[in-house]
């Protein structure tokens, strides 16, 4: 739901006063990422970004927001914290939330034990770690060849031998590959060296864990399990929050590398980067090895999509995706591996579900909204006028014209098809671009191609096919 501007100003007063009362260290560390998502029939949605944020503001500071947010925003009755995830927006509901899916601002109070026991049973029912995630999966290239080859120089390093560099830090953007390789490194430690101790956690699960320590008065218990670790593998790291989670971390942080224990630590940007994380800290992170992932070149591409798709085989053999299909999503897909996966994923379901050989066009069509460019910056709506008039041997004053020949009007309709797919220009652009049209025209345009798209092959084809010719220049 888009929230009205005026609702955003009266929000952005509600985080003055929430800094201004709570102090900036407090307001960064528990508010700073605090959005507005929702305010109508009584009710105020929030969200935050992680998991533990959520259960620490119903439990500290649920009332303290109410407050203030009336004050600003009007009264409300109902006070909803959501957790943002990448994505999408997903709701994790404790369980003191009614059958509406919401926590009564008035029983914000009695709802601190079962924040706290939802808390607990997270860290329990969290998954083990990802078999399919060892050293012989991972696709190694130019993009990742350093981070690979000093996560394997831990993974095989026998007990007690001299320590190459501690602490070993990976960053990468999302999907190329840091969770993998921790996993690799874990599962290959446990293979080769039963005996010793490796504890894998996020920094989400650290702080939940610390704080379940904290409200049973168990610090000691916290504080000892890291005393047995050999190597500690930290993922998310760019999410660790509050100076007391930070403090508490730096202390066992420079416990383990103090007595020559392995800490390896993953985050989406280098030490230098993570703003929210002390300086001391920061310092120490970039004392020992710093590595980053890139994203993968075309050459890495291609061999990751035949990995994929070998495994893809394994579990489905009638999935059937040609050669030159393959090559057309490495060179269209220029982002992660996980991006890769999920191109894959949709040819194939696009297979299945339609029980039809999968062509160069159908592939160009099914990926339409997965560019290279996904800006549409590249992209002009000249280009697309010029495809299209070439294409169906169409006049550009004709495509501009009031002209109602049917002739003329496919044409037109495909060409402002392709405009609203392939370019981020808005609908009343379009309109003026395509002879001053108004953007309701455009909208039907759109809806009519999409519609008709979806039960015309022969359309399919032909647009799929000037959906190659305009990204080919």
């Amino acid at each position: 739901m888009t929230v009205e501007p005026d609702v955003k100003k009266r929000w952005d007063r509600v985080a003055q006063r929430l800094r201004a009362e709570l102090g900036e260290d407090l307001y960064t560390s528990w508010f700073a990422r605090m959005e507005i998502e929702e305010l109508s029939s009584g009710r105020l949605v929030v969200s935050v970004p992680t998991r533990f944020l959520k259960s620490w503001i119903e439990t500290h500071y649920l009332s303290r927001l109410q407050k203030i947010g009336e004050a600003e925003l009007g009264p409300f009755d109902t006070l909803l914290v959501r957790v943002r995830m990448r994505g999408g927006l997903a709701v994790v509901r404790p369980a003191s939330e009614d059958a509406a899916g919401a926590v009564p601002v008035n029983g914000a109070a009695g709802a601190v034990p079962q924040v706290i026991a939802a808390a607990q049973a997270a860290v329990e029912r969290a998954p083990q770690l990802d078999p399919g995630q060892t050293f012989d999966t991972f696709v190694v290239g130019a993009s990742n060849q350093l981070a690979h080859a000093a996560m394997c120089r831990v993974a095989e390093a026998a007990p007690g031998s001299a320590i190459s560099f501690n602490p070993l830090f990976v960053h990468a953007g999302s999907g190329l590959g840091k969770t993998h390789l921790l996993t690799a490194v874990a599962h290959r430690i446990r293979e080769r060296w039963p005996d010793r101790k490796v504890m894998v956690l996020t920094a989400e699960r650290f702080m939940i864990n610390f704080v379940m320590a904290l409200r049973q008065r168990d610090t000691l218990a916290f504080k000892d399990q890291f005393a047995s670790v050999d190597v500690l593998l930290i993922d998310d790291f760019q999410f660790l929050q509050g100076k007391t989670m930070q403090q508490e971390f730096c202390n066992a942080f420079n416990s383990l590398v103090d007595s020559r224990r392995q800490v390896i630590v993953a985050a989406d940007v280098p030490p230098a980067q993570l703003d929210s994380i002390d300086q001391r800290m920061r310092s120490r992170l970039m004392g020992g090895l710093v590595v980053d992932i890139e994203t993968p070149d075309l050459d890495t591409r291609r061999r990751i999509l035949a990995s994929r798709y070998e495994t893809m085989l394994k579990r489905d053999p009638s999935v059937i995706i040609p050669s030159d299909v393959l090559e057309f999503i490495a060179n269209r897909i220029t982002g992660s591996g996980r991006e890769l996966e999920g191109a894959l994923n949709r040819i194939a379901a696009y297979q299945q579900f339609n029980q039809a050989a999968v062509t160069l066009d159908l592939a160009s069509l099914v990926l339409r909204d997965m560019q290279a460019t996904p800006d549409g910056s590249r992209i002009k709506i000249d280009d697309i006028l010029k495809v299209v008039g070439r294409h169906f041997n169409v006049g550009r004053t004709d495509l501009l014209s009031p002209r109602r020949a049917r002739s003329v009007v496919v044409p037109r309709q495909i060409g402002m098809y392709l405009a609203k797919k392939m370019t981020a220009r808005s609908l009343p652009e379009i309109g003026r671009r395509f002879g001053g049209r108004d953007h309701s025209t455009v909208l039907h345009a759109v809806r009519k191609i999409e519609d008709q798209i979806k039960t015309d092959d022969r359309l399919a084809r032909e647009v799929a096919l000037l959906i190659r010719l305009v990204e080919q220049g």
